[in-house]
């Protein structure tokens, strides 16, 4: 079955007592699947609560703006965005200038308390947690990855340091395929406990089962430590399985104390867990709308006294040479975010299926989008996001 857009009629996906159209435990995150497993993976899946704590709601204010039929360039002609957003499979889609909220749009039966599955926007999430620890001299991104993790000695990050783990430029050897079970992707998928083992695979091959069992098994590097970048989810793993062992704490402990209850989320997020507990730090975080905005805002306000302001202006500094991504040729990767060009310095956080938060500081503004493609990654949404995003910028600017 193909996937639908929110202005397709809907099918009965868990409808119904009992439901009919049950998403498959190997292609939850498939289409037309993702379409709602995206929206309740705490029916899906073991979660650890990330504690919003006992203190105050960050307000909100509202600055409100109908967007709906502001021309974005899309293709060869022209859309409006809410055509944008129907085109590009949006859950939910939410702007803050200046820290108020000036667009917010929900769809396929989200709503502001929906939970939502970040991908690899958990990398971002974890690693600015990182960044308040290391801040604080608990954690020293310069320090070889063994000083904390010393059974990593025998693996292919032997030799690496944190830092080369934040920017993904160990030389461990991983495959990111996303479509081959047998990759390293693929058996992530399997030691986080998101995917039985696939049936009609050898038999003889052995699958990890958790997560630190995955990484004790990635033994071959494939180039020295800190020549390139090349994105492998696994390092954001490494790093939490780093900051676990230096503070005693476990990672959705760590982010509700030193990050969700500092931002004034408005509800608790939650992590997906593996076999033995751990929380899957490369794309396991699920929160809602407005509080992933919070949490952009955050980033945008210098770290607001939660995250070290040189943290932040380090993770702004990239290295801009090779292509890190061709939806955004000039950008880069620092600190387990995205940085759209060396102009600008704008910082992404990004996941599979269309998730991602831009934070500009030249239009004080934050954008966050939450969807579910009927693919892991397309390039010509990704483009006409970032360009829809810009034409925001101008509109409001």
């Amino acid at each position: 079955m193909t996937s639908y857009r929110n202005s397709d009629p809907l099918p009965p996906i868990m409808q119904g007592s009992p439901p009919q159209m049950v998403p498959p435990r190997l292609d939850w995150d498939r289409p037309p699947w993702n379409r709602w497993a995206f929206q309740h993976i705490r029916e899906l899946l073991p979660t650890a609560e990330v504690w919003r704590g006992e203190g105050p709601v960050r307000e909100l204010p509202r600055n409100e703006r109908n967007l709906d039929d502001l021309p974005v360039a899309e293709g060869a002609g022209a859309q409006t965005l809410a055509g944008h957003l129907d085109e590009t499979y949006t859950d939910g889609f939410l702007v803050l200038r200046k820290g108020a909220v000036v667009y917010e749009r929900y769809f396929n039966g989200m709503t502001p308390r929906t939970l939502h599955l970040s991908q690899s926007v958990a990398k971002s999430v974890t690693a600015t947690v990182f960044g308040i620890l290391a801040g604080r001299g608990i954690i020293d991104p310069a320090a070889p990855v063994t000083r904390y993790l010393p059974e990593l000695e025998q693996t292919g990050w032997r030799g690496a340091t944190l830092q080369h783990v934040l920017d993904m430029r160990s030389g461990v050897r991983f495959s990111e395929e996303y479509a081959n079970p047998y990759s390293e992707m693929g058996q992530v998928d399997v030691a986080a406990g998101w995917k039985p083992i696939p049936p009609g695979t050898d038999p003889a091959f052995k699958w990890p089962t958790h997560m630190w069992e995955m990484i004790l098994g990635l033994s071959e590097t494939e180039r020295p430590h800190g020549a390139e970048f090349v994105y492998r989810s696994i390092e954001t793993d490494v790093l939490a399985f780093a900051m676990e062992r230096a503070t005693g704490k476990r990672l959705p402990q760590l982010v509700s104390e030193e990050l969700w209850q500092k931002i004034g989320a408005e509800e608790s997020a939650c992590f997906t867990v593996d076999s033995a507990g751990y929380a899957l730090a490369d794309g396991g975080f699920n929160a809602t709308l407005r509080d992933y905005a919070r949490f952009g805002q955050l980033i945008l306000d210098n770290g607001g006294g939660v995250v070290p302001p040189d943290w932040i202006e380090a993770t702004r500094t990239g290295i801009h040479g090779p292509l890190y991504s061709k939806s955004f040729p000039t950008g880069s990767y620092k600190n387990q975010f995205w940085i759209e060009d060396a102009h600008s310095r704008s910082l992404m956080c990004r996941g599979v299926f269309g998730q991602l938060i831009h934070i500009n500081w030249d239009h004080q503004m934050v954008v966050v989008k939450l969807s579910t493609y009927p693919d892991f990654t397309n390039h010509d949404y990704s483009v006409g996001t970032l360009r829809a995003i810009h034409a925001i910028a101008d509109a409001l600017a």
